[in-house]
């Protein structure tokens, strides 16, 4: 960026250019604009501000509405795992292991029994699981939580995108007594997934992974990927059809009258990378671009004060809190009351990616209007104040169609179909991307497609 510009404008002039050098770009958004401090002493663990935070719960909210409106229980399970637990299901423990912190003193007293810290909770969740389920009129069980988990990421950390500390990790579980209803369970998962990321405006992907590649325990897993600006893909959230592997290492049965029968499992996950996911993919050169829905704040009211005549300066800024007042009981709205510059203060709002921007001054006042204009797009436009709440209802739907069709181009531009292996081949040089290639379905030849591709 250009000093002169800079030291004009203060410091919250964000101007990096995102497709050029998107990881320097992602990693100074998310501390510019108030979303991580990344400064704790433990890698991989951030500190979240309220800013970001509140992003963060507007999203989780979305996901436990879509879990309570299909029957989920929300409930809440210890972090600690006794290692005699977590090592009862051979898989998975082989599966987690290398990345679970251990936990082996309590100050200096060495504990009886080694225990995990929560990578993830179906070992301790199943153990309880096999007390719940006694009957047939036990079933289906349908629960999730919404808890912090830990995983010791050896790979590069990025914030919000691999960490080493999950704030908000969304896992479901469900037993179910036959096999065709956790199947239909899989589907229900699959429909709220779709539902949450199209909530977030974020293009994906449904793959079903291939034996080798899935999840420690499981019989298959569906992913959603989705892909970054860089092109790099990103794994979103996984829903996943357990069989009765867990069952039968936890015992846990249900008796239908005849006998006593395994339960057959689904479980599905999600974490704080679909925000990571979002702020990458929807912002631009100037900063963040919130979905509207999961904005810290909606809608930025800006007085413009530039004479010093004090009684203009208040019917302005009496305006401006009156609009705010009135906007208040729909939307998430602030006055930027802040003795800086309009300019400044349009690039602070811009940076922190509020979706619409409200300009009211002396000549507004005069004609009882505001000017309106969208994050996304540089168009200003002057709307009378009782036609103000109208105005941004399709402001907020225009919002977010462009950003829904914005998102979509970049993925199309990363997703390519080879016929043939040479081509796929040639396309995978990049190291970024999906290839859609033809297989014939069995494991040895996935594997050597695999080989080739690296």
């Amino acid at each position: 960026m250009g000093k002169e510009k800079e030291n004009k404008e203060g410091k919250y002039l964000f101007n990096i250019d995102k497709e050029q050098n998107f990881s320097e770009w992602y990693t100074e958004i998310v501390k510019r604009a108030d979303i991580v401090d990344t400064r704790y002493k433990v890698k991989g663990m951030n500190i979240w501000k309220g800013y970001g935070f509140l992003a963060l719960r507007l999203a989780m909210a979305k996901m436990e509405e879509l879990m309570d409106k299909t029957g989920h229980e929300q409930v809440y399970f210890p972090s600690l795992i006794p290692e005699s637990i977590f090592s009862k299901e051979k898989d998975f423990l082989e599966g987690f292991q290398g990345e679970t912190f251990i936990i082996t003193h309590a100050g200096k007293k060495k504990l009886k029994e080694n225990l995990y810290l929560r990578p993830t909770s179906e070992t301790g969740m199943y153990e309880i699981f096999k007390l719940w389920i006694q009957s047939k009129s036990d079933l289906p069980l349908k629960i999730y939580q919404i808890v912090n988990v830990f995983r010791y990421e050896t790979k590069q950390t990025r914030p919000l995108l691999r960490v080493r500390e999950i704030v908000k990790f969304k896992e479901a579980h469900t037993a179910h007594a036959t096999k065709e209803e956790a199947e239909e369970q899989i589907k229900e998962g699959l429909k709220i997934y779709s539902q949450f990321f199209d909530f977030l405006l974020i293009p994906y992907k449904i793959l079903k992974t291939p034996k080798w590649d899935t999840f420690a325990g499981a019989e298959y897993n569906y992913d959603f990927i989705t892909i970054l600006p860089d092109g790099k893909a990103a794994e979103l959230g996984s829903v996943i059809n357990l069989g009765q592997k867990f069952a039968k290492a936890f015992d846990i049965k249900y008796y239908d009258g005849e006998g006593y029968k395994h339960v057959y499992q689904t479980c599905y996950g999600i974490s704080e990378r679909c925000l990571g996911v979002a702020i990458a993919i929807h912002g631009d050169n100037k900063g963040l671009i919130f979905p509207p829905k999961i904005a810290p704040i909606q809608i930025i009211i800006i007085p413009i004060i530039f004479s010093k005549n004090k009684e203009e300066a208040k019917r302005v800024l009496k305006r401006a809190k009156e609009l705010e007042k009135k906007l208040k009981k729909s939307y998430r709205v602030k006055v930027d009351e802040r003795e800086k510059r309009p300019g400044e203060k349009f690039y602070y709002w811009e940076m922190k990616g509020v979706p619409i921007k409200i300009e009211i001054g002396p000549k507004e006042v005069k004609k009882d209007v505001v000017v309106i204009s969208s994050r996304d797009e540089s168009k200003k436009q002057e709307v009378k104040e009782k036609d103000v709440e109208k105005a941004i209802e399709e402001k907020i739907k225009e919002i977010e169609k462009r950003m829904k069709e914005r998102a979509k181009k970049l993925m199309e531009k990363w997703v390519v179909k080879a016929e043939s292996i040479e081509k796929a081949k040639a396309f995978a040089k990049k190291g970024r991307g999906l290839i859609g290639l033809g297989w014939c379905g069995k494991e040895e030849c996935g594997k050597e497609l695999e080989e080739k591709l690296d």
